[in-house]
């Protein structure tokens, strides 16, 4: 591979830069220096985007590696910039005019889903005020090449009351110049370096004692590196670290994370973490509300058992004692991975405290994929308040706890003890509803019976060639089956020669379900009392 033999007194290799007039375009310095076969200087660049011209070799010679076969191209001097400081993104933010694009991005969504202007009223007085840069509390520098501080005494002189700073998309990457920032601006809460690729090594940085949010989406930053961050932000709450490629929490002095003593919230969305491991070497963290794994390659959940326990605490049996896995976390987001069994979503009962879940886009919250439907999950986790983002009411759980016994109870029959087994809650619910096993003739004296009584169903037409035709509500048998409903909508709406297809909508669940097996009942589907059935055409 061919050295740079010439120096660039504005470019170095390692460098971060942007193109010319475009601070969204941004990429690393790889090479400096001649190109045979083309005269004067020219400079290398791997961009972040990926969309370039070739690898980094030309008519046959390398003179660095890209990241990708079309991510570097070679570019002259003046059409790159190597940004500018924080104070001079201020100046430009903050004191000068906005410019036409600025104010064309200033626009809400109508119900329609059009944009529509959005004038601020008193705009130049809004302006006088961001210009004093004296009372600015909140700042936002995104995308605007930043690539240093400036002069490190002049910032705190010049916003000293700044406490959220968003850097975003920028082309800082020494970890001493987010000290330098930091370390001038004593009020400053919130922090986001996210789009910054920073350097591995990690110094130059003093005590953030007032850093309470910090979001590194984006940044290349591994959990090493969290570990030799973690004694700078004693009075972190909220940490944000997406799209990091993160697979593995490595602690640095024993089997779990120890100290973040205030942390509330820790974000390890979209990262590549496969193994559940992992995630308990965090459940030590005691202040843990908040833990958001959406997006990562987990293929099932698990709570500590015994054994797990003292591989983790290394058979230290005092702190086993006082040890309560994720003592406090009220909120597992674990959307968009590939769990796919029962057991892991019936473990999540086993966290003391939580009460939101998010399963949704798993093979076993996917009906669609043989997953089960909203109304089961509600029922199998019974602390879970919010699933999915949406509430779980008090009604809407009395509902699907009772569909659910419905559900099991159709299936007794098959493999009694078996069926037990894999529903774990059915006998406590079936005692909370005073529910009997017994499946005695409609009309039978005592209790209510799973079997008797008519359901009250809403059926709607929505199929395009079926045209509009209103909601009609019908009493069925709960055991009415699929393909007798589907025979009995024909009749209701007067359809000719179309073939109708039934959907379940569930209220908090996105999609509806489709209805595939004619062979079973309503009440084998765990179809309840004022059930809304959507009818279709085949397509």
């Amino acid at each position: 591979m061919q050295e740079s033999i010439e120096s660039n007194p504005e470019f170095r290799v390692g460098q971060r830069v942007h193109a010319a007039g475009d601070p969204r375009r941004i990429g690393a310095v790889k090479y400096v220096g001649p190109i045979h076969g083309y005269s004067g200087t020219w400079v290398g660049v791997d961009w972040d985007d990926g969309d370039a011209k070739h690898d980094g070799s030309i008519n046959g010679v390398r003179y660095f590696r890209a990241r990708s076969d079309r991510s570097g191209s070679f570019v002259r001097a003046h059409n790159l910039s190597a940004g500018i400081s924080l104070l001079q993104a201020l100046e430009l933010r903050y004191r000068g005019e906005s410019t036409k694009e600025e104010e064309d991005e200033m626009y809400v969504l109508s119900a329609s889903n059009k944009r529509v202007s959005v004038q601020l009223l008193g705009k130049d007085k809004i302006q006088h005020k961001l210009s004093q840069f004296e009372e600015l509390t909140s700042a936002s520098v995104s995308y605007m090449g930043v690539s240093t501080p400036g002069v490190p005494c002049h910032i705190g002189t010049i916003v000293p009351k700044l406490k959220d700073l968003d850097l975003t998309g920028n082309l800082l990457s020494e970890w001493k110049d987010v000290g330098t920032i930091c370390g001038q601006l004593p009020a400053l809460a919130a922090l986001n370096i996210s789009n910054n690729l920073m350097l591995l090594e990690i110094c130059g940085l003093p005590q953030l004692k007032a850093i309470h949010i910090l979001v590194m989406n984006n940044t290349g930053i591994n959990w090493s590196q969290i570990e030799i961050l973690k004694d700078s932000l004693p009075s972190i709450e909220e940490l944000h670290l997406m799209g990091n490629n993160i697979s593995t929490i490595q602690p640095s002095s024993s089997f779990v994370v120890r100290g973040f003593d205030s942390l509330r919230l820790l974000n390890l969305e979209d990262n590549c973490i496969a193994e559940w491991d992992e995630i308990l070497k965090l459940s030590w963290l005691r202040s843990l509300e908040q833990l958001h794994l959406n997006k990562n390659n987990l293929n099932r959940i698990y709570y500590l058992d015994n054994d797990r326990m003292d591989e983790l605490l290394g058979g230290n049996e005092s702190q086993k004692e006082s040890y309560t896995p994720f003592e406090n976390l009220r909120s597992l987001l674990l959307g968009g991975n590939n769990i796919m069994d029962l057991a892991s979503v019936d473990s999540l009962n086993a966290f003391p405290k939580l009460v939101d879940i998010r399963l949704s886009g798993n093979p076993v919250a996917d009906p669609g994929q043989g997953g089960i439907p909203r109304f089961v999950l509600i029922a199998r986790l019974s602390k879970v308040e919010i699933l999915n983002g949406s509430e779980v009411r008090p009604r809407d759980r009395k509902d699907s706890e009772i569909r659910y016994i419905r559900l099991v109870m159709s299936k007794l029959h098959e493999n009694p003890e078996e069926i037990k087994q894999l529903h774990p809650r059915y006998a406590e619910l079936k005692i909370s509803h005073g529910i009997e096993d017994e499946r005695p003739s409609v009309g039978a004296a005592g209790p209510q019976k799973m079997a008797s009584g008519l359901l009250s169903i809403t059926l709607k037409c929505v199929g395009a060639s079926i045209g509009e035709k209103p909601p009609l509500t019908k009493k069925l048998p709960a055991t009415t089956t699929v393909g007798k409903l589907k025979i009995l909508c024909e009749s209701f709406f007067k359809l000719k020669s179309v073939k109708p297809k039934l959907f379940l909508q569930e209220e908090g669940s996105p999609l509806p379900i489709l209805l595939q097996d004619e062979m079973a009942s309503l009440m084998d589907l765990g179809i309840g009392n004022e059930s809304i059935i959507l009818l279709n055409e085949e397509s």
